[in-house]
């Protein structure tokens, strides 16, 4: 099992009110005005960056063409009497459009951009220091623990090492720096766990690391192997695992903080190739992300005895790697969910609400005030929404909720429907329900009312299909790199803060 001190680190995050000596870049942010590029802010930090330096700053960058537009790099010598070598200008946009997910994202723009540098320090931290530290520290991520020493970045393709936020005065921000930074921190964990090559990140793995971290933060873990789940009948996770060689796994992990509770569930596929309704082959290699949900919904409960957050979480997480075999579950088969619901596999691809809707009765056994799940269910969402944008289904008042949270953190959740009319085609001829539909239509409103029947009454609950946005296959772009994204870990948190909040 991989060590804990073993897991992918982000650059040293602290802050400062003077440049240190060894300090080697000065990050600022560059808004568009009508009259040409702007230094942004413009009226802090004139010990560091005074009206002179300024003014020489902008005229250097505006001889280079800088604009100012989202994102946009530019690198130049510093003016004289700076103190460091070279400023880096990035982009924020319309100077009365800039919010704290744009930078975010430029802050992720530019600390990609800071290969080989020892110290950078950065004025973005007098916009909003909280969401330029969580932008350095993700888009400085990197993973590289599967490379050897013919293809690991060479000291000049190292992410900055320390990245200095210049504050007013020295306790200013000191809650900001560290929400952000354990956030951040949070969301490499997720990136971690789903980056990570199926062939070392199997059930009983996944299980055990989450165990690790859950038990290092001092936390209660329950973990049951493919005996206790067969004896205790969940029924959809053993279905689902029956045809690997590596056996399933469920685990749960609780935080108890406060009096209202939430239950968190996620969706821990470790590898997905169909099992009899096998995928295509191009592109499978992609299924490692296929417990994304479950990376997330662990990510957060840490996150949440981190923050020491009023509230009680629990998360529950079933394991499985869905594999074709001579043991393996068939379409035409039946199941028995956790809790007695019968189901007919129909197509053993739709195999993440099997497990998840197990997942969910054994959570409600909980009561739960709160229940959400979390997956990379349906390549309908992907269809529906891109490759960015989670759907959100469930209560319509708790779903609305949830997705509005989601875009306030820059996670752009949708809140979308479950249309009753595709109900009846869920229906089956031999068992309680079917899998799937017998149709294309609707997908990801399917697969969400699918485990609305295992949902029980009362329950505030919401449904996320993060099935395109927990993992890149493009190029990186703002603060998210290519793979994993640890998409919709900061929507969880703030949710769980907006219920804490209550």
């Amino acid at each position: 099992m991989t060590a804990v001190a073993d897991r992918s680190l982000g650059p040293e995050l602290a802050r400062t009110v003077t440049l240190a000596a060894d300090t080697d870049v000065l990050v600022v942010g560059l808004v568009t005005t009508d009259d040409g590029p702007a230094i942004a802010p413009d009226d802090v930090f004139d010990d560091v960056l005074g009206a002179d330096l300024r003014a020489a700053l902008v005229e250097q960058l505006r001889a280079v063409g800088a604009k100012g537009k989202g994102e946009e790099l530019t690198r130049v010598p510093a003016p004289q009497g700076l103190g460091v070598t070279s400023v880096l200008a990035v982009g924020l946009g319309a100077a009365d459009k800039v919010d704290a997910e744009q930078i975010r994202k430029s802050a992720g723009v530019a600390a990609r951009s800071l290969t080989g540098v020892g110290t950078a320090a950065t004025t973005l931290s007098g916009l909003d220091l909280g969401a330029a530290a969580e932008g350095f520290y993700l888009g400085a991520y990197t993973f590289t623990p599967f490379r050897s020493g013919k293809s690991a970045p060479k000291p000049d393709e190292q992410p900055v090492r320390r990245v200095e936020f210049l504050v007013p005065e020295p306790d200013f921000g000191e809650e900001a720096l560290f929400r952000a930074q354990s956030t951040a921190e949070a969301v490499a964990t997720a990136r971690d766990f789903v980056n990570t090559p199926p062939s070392h990140l199997y059930p009983a793995e996944f299980a055990a690391r989450a165990q690790e971290l859950a038990e290092a933060a001092g936390l209660e873990v329950e973990v049951l192997d493919e005996k206790a789940l067969e004896a205790q009948g969940y029924g959809g996770i053993i279905g689902v695992g029956k045809g690997s060689s590596r056996p399933p796994r469920l685990i749960r992990i609780a935080y108890r903080g406060g009096a209202k509770k939430v239950a968190l569930i996620g969706k821990g596929i470790t590898f997905d190739t169909g099992g009899i309704s096998i995928k295509p082959a191009a592109n499978m290699e992609n299924m490692t992300s296929d417990m994304g949900g479950a990376a997330a919904v662990i990510a957060t409960v840490l996150l949440a005895t981190r923050l020491s957050l009023p509230v009680t979480v629990t998360a529950t997480v079933p394991m499985a790697e869905n594999m074709p075999s001579a043991t393996a579950q068939r379409p035409g088969d039946v199941l028995t969910q956790y809790g007695g619901t019968t189901v007919e596999v129909i197509n053993t691809d739709a195999e993440g609400r099997l497990i998840l809707a197990d997942a969910i009765v054994r959570a409600s056994e909980d009561e739960p005030d709160y229940l959400i799940d979390v997956a990379t269910l349906t390549g309908a969402q992907m269809v529906a929404l891109g490759a960015r944008t989670p759907g959100v289904m469930g209560t319509e008042e708790f779903r609305d909720r949830v997705a509005r949270l989601s875009q306030q953190v820059g996670e752009n959740g949708w809140a979308m429907p479950l249309p009753a009319e595709l109900r009846a085609d869920l229906n089956s001829k031999v068992a309680d329900l079917a899998n799937v539909t017998p149709h294309r239509n609707g997908g990801m409103l399917a697969a969400g009312l699918y485990l609305k029947e295992f949902v029980p009454e009362g329950v505030q609950w919401a449904h996320l299909d993060v099935a395109g946005p927990a993992f890149n296959t493009g190029g990186p772009f703002g603060y998210i790199g290519k793979g994993g994204t640890g998409v919709p870990v900061r929507t969880l948190i703030a949710v769980l803060d907006d219920i804490a909040a209550e």
